[in-house]
């Protein structure tokens, strides 16, 4: 989680790692995803609102949510 908290992410979804130096763009979901992360959520519960949040199954919510976690791990930062 620390590797999280270091980012700078702007509202448009421009990530920065300042550790690194890489930068990434994500999606509104992605950002939405990244601030529960930052936030202590668990998939489970960022799943269910993003279900809440968007027109989406929960099947699709949580497959969703651990594709990106996936991508955050292959990118180092969880």
């Amino acid at each position: 989680m620390q590797k999280l908290a270091r980012l700078a992410i702007s509202e448009e979804g421009f990530v920065f790692d300042p550790a690194s130096g890489d930068s990434f763009q994500v999606s509104q979901t992605g950002l939405e995803i990244l601030a529960g992360l930052k936030n202590g959520k668990d998939d489970g519960e960022i799943s269910r609102w993003l279900l809440e949040k968007y027109e989406v199954s929960m099947e699709d919510a949580l497959r969703d949510v651990a594709d990106f976690i996936a991508c955050l791990k292959n990118a180092g930062l969880l």
